[in-house]
């Protein structure tokens, strides 16, 4: 996508990608046609990025709305003119961004959910409308279409944003350089005196290594612009042309040096401070002393404040005295805070670690109750399955012993119950006194067989008698 003047000032910002710096052999250039890279999106680090690039690019497809973006000036688009030009778009353009809104308020609404969810603040009933206000990016009161006011505020805001976007990546740096003193300080209290001393002094002699590097150019001056004609673009420093030069770093051709086209032309200058491969550089201070350049070059050159260099305003700083004074002051000449700030963030870590104690704690807490209660689960759970499994033991015998086995034996119930087998044994041993000896429920001793010997004699009649 390639953005014209208009959009480059709501895309003009810092990013972790930037252009890469053309790289030419020695000698004079030679006229190739070269076959031109698709331009990459680099990430405003706007938290609507995604949906300002989307907008960006639906618009960018009407025709009519195109060249009027083309014509319209820096104040036109500041102050909400153009906006008035989305009435003149095709009908599918407005339908098109009609879904975009659409889909950015859903995921806003995502976001409202996820946050009320993570303050346990699920049982308040959420007013979407309300909650919506806090994103000034879009109309909350018409979440439906993409009307003109939409625009308006799309542009206003990231207008603002960028504006103020400098400002909190040097907090953000401030913050992370403290960090690292009082992680420094912490470590080496955790030391005995001789280690400590013997790591005080290593960590000396490495911000003095890193102190030690060549002359840095201030950005943006003649001596530094006939640096990157030379080393980078390959070209005899003796025939410095600025128009030249200009041409050569405008990447993609629209007539203006951005912030991304400005940092490239650094890279030298920082390479001479810093390298990933050193233990005493720091990348972080890298990019810090790159975004401090780029402000640097804005502040002298950018006369009309769009967040962009034109050529003219280029040509004109060549004659400036600001630009081409002594040495660049990097960042290791003084401190990024002071002591009393430094201070009030210890403070404040200090503050933070309690609260997480203390929160360590209640979940600790909350840990050993969930144990207790899945212990005391287990047991009834246990004790339920003992009471299932006699429950089915009693009412698979008494279905299995529908008939009572003979009175007197002591054999066990089929199930092996001993419910059963003393019942049969109690009453083998006392019912019989009960019965009447003819009585059929009486038990019976058996009667063991006579031998022949026992017989008594038998008579001639009675045998006459059975013949």
């Amino acid at each position: 996508m390639n953005l014209n003047t208009g959009w480059l000032l709501l895309l003009s910002v810092v990013a972790t990608a930037w252009c890469v710096p053309i790289d030419r052999n020695g000698g004079k250039p030679e006229v190739v046609e070269e076959e031109k890279q698709p331009e990459e999106n680099v990430d405003t680090g706007l938290y609507y990025d995604r949906y300002l690039r989307e907008v960006i690019e639906v618009l960018e497809t009407d025709p009519h709305f195109r060249e009027k973006l083309q014509t319209a000036n820096t104040e036109d688009i500041k102050n909400g003119r153009l906006s008035k030009e989305l009435d003149l778009v095709s009908h599918h353009v407005r339908t098109r961004l009609d879904e975009l809104k659409r889909q950015e308020v859903s995921r806003l609404r995502m976001l409202l959910k996820a946050k009320v969810d993570s303050t346990n603040m699920q049982s308040l009933q959420m007013d979407h409308a309300s909650l919506l206000k806090q994103f000034e990016h879009l109309d909350p009161h018409n979440q439906n279409t993409f009307e003109a006011k939409d625009l308006e505020l799309l542009i206003s805001t990231a207008t603002k944003d960028l504006e103020n976007y400098d400002a909190e990546r040097h907090e953000e740096f401030k913050r992370y350089e403290m960090l690292k003193e009082h992680e420094r300080r912490e470590y080496l209290k955790g030391l005995d005196q001789e280690k400590r001393e013997k790591e005080e002094k290593r960590l000396q002699e490495l911000h003095e290594k890193h102190k030690q590097h060549p002359k840095v150019n201030i950005p943006g001056s003649v001596a530094q612009l006939r640096e990157v004609w030379e080393a980078t673009d390959g070209l005899d420093p003796q025939e410095f042309n600025p128009k030249t030069f200009f041409k050569l770093h405008d990447t993609n051709e629209d007539g203006v040096l951005d912030e991304q086209e400005l940092e490239a032309l650094f890279t030298k200058e920082l390479e001479k401070v810093y390298n990933s491969k050193n233990e005493e550089d720091d990348m972080m201070e890298m990019e810090e002393e790159r975004l401090r350049m780029r402000e640097h070059v804005m502040k002298n050159v950018d006369v009309n404040n769009d967040r962009l260099v034109s050529q003219e305003e280029f040509l004109k700083s060549m004659e400036r005295k600001e630009l081409n004074a002594k040495e660049w002051e990097t960042l290791d000449t003084k401190p990024a805070y002071t002591e009393e700030e430094l201070q009030r963030f210890e403070a404040e870590l200090s503050d933070k670690q309690k609260q997480l104690r203390k929160r360590e704690e209640s979940l600790l807490q909350e840990q050993e109750l969930l144990k207790e209660q899945s212990k005391a689960l287990q047991a009834q759970r246990k004790e339920y399955e003992q009471t299932l499994g006699l429950s089915s033991s009693s009412s698979s015998s008494s279905s299995s012993s529908s008939s009572l086995a003979p009175l007197g034996t002591a054999d066990p119930a089929p199930d092996g119950s001993l419910f059963w087998t003393a019942l049969k044994t109690f009453l083998s041993a006392f019912l019989p006194a009960f019965l009447s000896p003819n009585d059929p429920f009486r038990p019976h001793k058996a009667t063991p067989p006579l031998v022949s010997s026992q017989l008594p004699p038998v008579s001639h009649s009675s045998q006459t008698e059975l013949s």
